[in-house]
């Protein structure tokens, strides 16, 4: 981003550079050992759809107190068209595409995504729906990460008068709907299979 700015102000090279926040939304991640690796962690929004289509515990690592956003695909996308057809307004520009309308600490996306899921699937609340572990239990040695992610969206309103439009309960409805016609039977399919001795 910098050797790129800097290539800005001293050649005058034309840039627009887009900082995601939390893009979420269908077909957003993998879902372990049913299309993506079994090992590995994807993003905490799959992470936790996974737990919730196998009924487990969500996990909360170190207390689930870290602040988020999340922005709707459909709202992000709406952000970056308004870059590409408006060069002259969107050049020279980084622009943070975030909603932080939809700021939640990660506990309160787990409990959220909770409730969602037992309207949605009909299948009604985990009885344990999180439990706590630390980020050396879940991530390994060496973990680090930001408490707080909010984007400032100065820039991006002033220059192209974009707003995010979609709240965090719509868009976990969206995806978490998908996300259970797309994957709860190939999940218990999965969980069913006999383990061979």
């Amino acid at each position: 981003m910098f050797l790129v700015t800097a290539e800005g102000a001293e050649n005058g090279l034309e840039f627009t550079i887009v900082r995601p926040f939390n893009w979420i939304g269908p077909r957003m991640d993998f879902i372990p050992g049913i299309d993506g690796p079994s090992e590995g962690v994807p993003r905490v929004l799959a992470c936790f759809s996974n737990n919730l289509l196998r009924r487990e515990p969500l996990k909360l690592v170190d207390g689930g107190e870290s602040q988020r956003t999340f922005i709707y695909i459909k709202d992000a996308i709406e952000a970056v068209l308004l870059m590409i057809e408006n060069p002259d307004r969107a050049n020279g520009h980084i622009f943070n595409v975030g909603n932080p309308n939809n700021e939640v600490t990660v506990r309160q996306l787990a409990e959220m995504m909770t409730e969602v899921y037992a309207k949605v699937s009909g299948e009604g609340a985990i009885e344990s729906p999180t439990v706590d572990v630390s980020s050396k239990e879940f991530y390994g040695e060496g973990y680090d990460d930001s408490d707080k992610r909010i984007p400032d969206m100065t820039i991006i309103n002033r220059q192209l008068g974009w707003n995010p439009k979609t709240s965090l309960w719509d868009l976990l409805e969206s995806t978490l709907t998908y996300q259970h016609r797309t994957y709860a039977e190939a999940v218990k399919k999965a969980t069913s299979k006999p383990v061979a001795s």
